[in-house]
């Protein structure tokens, strides 16, 4: 069995995680390496050669406020994932399909800030993988994207993620090759923080996902049928009441890998309070989410904490994560439903009292709190004490037009798709502005790796996220420190869109 080490990074921040690294057994081709990886004379190549609109402001050496990361605790967290086929029991079906470790959800990795996490990779599928640490702002060189930050995982082959982890939150982790996740390769991420108050009785994580694999072919399969034609998609067409309807319309919705007739159960005692960290590792599903008889409160988005909200329901796109605190209310039975946007479907759980042997509401029962008020962006603040990217001009302003269309199934960004577009060059520590301009007529959950950026909502204080919706025909404004360096994946989150050219790359020297 071969085994793969990341590559040598010149980093002493990589030294003090003890991190030891060897030369890969195969490297980069040439073109990739100057299109990604190159330094001294190739970045200023790229710097001069941008295929973008960049506003630049004349105050490039203005300081910037860097993210804090958390100093190291001296621990290491170790774990073991091996992708590889399994059959899975989902409800009353047997699915063939590809997990981590066997199972659905994957495996929850949990440690605190300043533990470094330490992760060996076998892969035992018949193509090359990796893992992405989805919204951890960590070492370029573990960001888990190949051809960007490293080469795949061969079949056979095994591959060392090693990091520190450098903040708090609710993250997951997932593949960064080809439409792999609309499978069962993912699982959550929890760094808990060394400060936090908990002031909860109980921590639940739920994984909201859309599934098809094994019922309606393979996620390569539905890819062809999107790219080839859209003939067979009769739902598609313009946005009603119920939203715009989504790319695929999926036989199964699933939480924590459980269906709708046989769903996930938290268990509390009236009085107690719940920390739920919801995190929508779905593919190309955006959901209404919301808990019959009781409202939530928001209390962090992407793992950033935010001035707490109290809502009905929640919208959450692809990648997006919330976590929200509840009250349970009263002995019973309450389902907390998921309903698709812009089609009929549902995901759901059950929050029981213990000891209650009620039987569960009818499976497509939805919750009148899905008609309640929605939680907005406008409505999160960051919260005090937060490092925000700094009020004025930025340093570099670059306009993100968003287009493409069912029809064709192409999806862009500034007019190309990644194959076609050069990646372009930022400094490290610049206020950079992305103004986006969504042209087509679909949702785009939009995410940058390796940083958080502020939205900007009008209020001066808008919420630290990695993940934001912007949907059609949106304008939208977000600000972001380049403090992390390396070559860093940005792109769609509807996997089916980066995959069809929604993706593109940041350089930060």
């Amino acid at each position: 069995m071969d085994k793969i080490i990341a590559p040598q990074e010149q980093s002493e921040k990589r030294e003090k995680t003890g991190q030891s690294m060897k030369s890969s057994s195969t490297s980069f081709s040439r073109r990739t390496v100057l299109k990604y990886g190159g330094m001294g004379a190739g970045m200023l190549l790229l710097s001069s050669c941008m295929p973008f609109s960049l506003s630049e402001n004349a105050s490039t050496s203005q300081a910037r406020p860097s993210f804090p990361r958390a100093a190291s605790t001296g621990q290491t967290r170790t774990y073991t994932l091996e992708a590889a086929p399994t059959t899975l029991t989902l409800g009353k079906q047997q699915v063939s399909t590809w997990a981590y470790n066997g199972r659905i959800t994957g495996p929850e990795l949990r440690l605190t800030e300043g533990d470094t996490l330490q992760v060996m990779v076998k892969n035992r599928l018949p193509q090359g993988t990796s893992i992405h640490w989805h919204g951890v702002p960590l070492l370029n060189a573990m960001d888990g994207v190949p051809g960007v930050t490293q080469q795949e995982i061969a079949t056979g082959q095994e591959f060392e993620y090693r990091f520190l982890a450098p903040t708090a939150g609710t993250f997951f982790y997932h593949p960064h090759v080809g439409v792999q996740l609309d499978q069962a390769l993912y699982g959550p991420l929890i760094i808990e923080s060394a400060r936090e108050a908990k002031n909860y009785d109980q921590d639940y994580v739920l994984l909201l996902d859309d599934w098809l694999d094994g019922l309606q072919g393979t996620p390569e399969d539905a890819m062809k049928r999107l790219t080839a034609s859209r003939d067979h998609m009769g739902h598609m067409g313009h946005a009603s009441q119920m939203g715009v309807p989504p790319d695929i319309i999926y036989p199964l919705y699933l939480i924590n890998g459980h269906t709708p007739d046989q769903p996930f159960e938290l268990q509390a005692t009236p009085g107690d309070r719940l920390r739920l960290r919801l995190i929508n590792a779905s593919s190309s599903t955006i959901y209404h989410l919301a808990l019959q008889g009781h409202r939530l409160t928001v209390t962090h988005t992407d793992g950033q904490p935010v001035v707490p909200v109290v809502f009905d329901t929640l919208r959450i796109g692809m990648g997006e994560r919330y976590d929200v605190l509840v009250t349970m209310k009263e002995a019973g039975v309450w389902q907390m439903a998921a309903k698709v946007e812009g089609a009929d479907g549902m995901a759901r759980a059950i929050l029981r009292s213990k000891g209650n042997n009620s039987p569960l509401p009818p499976a497509g029962f939805q919750p009148s709190e899905l008609k309640g008020q929605q939680l907005t962006y406008a409505m999160l603040k960051a919260a005090d004490g937060l490092v925000v990217p700094p009020a004025g001009d930025a340093d570099t302003t670059l306009p993100i037009q968003l287009g493409g269309g069912m029809g064709r199934y192409v999806w862009t960004i500034n007019g190309k798709i990644f194959t076609e577009a050069e990646p372009f060059a930022v400094q490290k520590n610049r206020l950079i502005r992305f103004e986006f301009d969504n042209q087509s007529m679909m949702p785009h959950p939009m995410h940058l790796h390796g940083h958080f950026f502020q939205i900007e909502t009008g209020t001066g204080q808008g919420p630290l996220k990695d993940t934001v919706i912007i949907d059609p025909m949106q304008k939208l404004t977000v600000n972001w420190i380049s403090d992390n360096p390396g070559a860093w994946a940005f792109h769609c989150h509807n996997i089916y869109h980066a995959e069809t050219g929604m993706m593109q790359v940041i350089r930060v020297t």
